[in-house]
């Protein structure tokens, strides 16, 4: 299975991008995984906020395959513990998923499109996180499940 992350506009902050890649390579170590960056949208102050939602789905949707198993990261989405996101995980290899692709939407959510595109939603929190920090800490909990898919000590119960 490859893991895919999908995110709308780059990561500013050096901090960030550190912990991004410092977890990226761990994780290339259990699973084939990539991150993809959508280009944020220029020119948005005269669009409205579903306008800025289409088009963000529009260029999402576009870089899909059919065949890719689709994982918004949403507030309304199913909230898991790292042992249950783990869980999720296994069952998506057992099904012989693909390409298990999860996005990391804009600052208004996602579009209709790409709610209807998708298999599944996901929420890390009832808190609310900056987009760019989200990237960071899912990042290393996609590691932290593969640690507890392969009985590793860094996860603690």
């Amino acid at each position: 299975m490859d893991i895919k992350l999908i995110l709308l506009g780059k990561t500013e902050e050096s901090y960030l991008q550190e912990g991004i890649l410092k977890y990226s390579k761990r994780l290339k170590h259990y699973i084939s995984f990539s991150e993809l960056v959508i280009p944020a949208l220029k020119n948005t102050k005269t669009l409205s906020i579903q306008e800025i939602k289409q088009k963000e789905g529009e260029l999402l949707l576009a870089k899909l395959k059919p065949t890719d198993t689709l994982v918004l990261l949403d507030e309304n989405g199913t909230m898991f513990s790292s042992m249950e996101f783990s869980d999720f995980l296994q069952k998506q290899m057992n099904q012989s998923v693909r390409s298990l692709v999860f996005v990391v939407g804009g600052p208004y959510g996602f579009s209709q499109d790409a709610y209807q595109r998708a298999n599944h939603k996901l929420s890390l929190s009832k808190m609310t996180f900056s987009h760019q920090m989200i990237r960071l800490l899912f990042i290393e909990q996609i590691y932290r499940a593969f640690t507890i898919l392969n009985n590793e000590p860094y996860h603690h119960e």
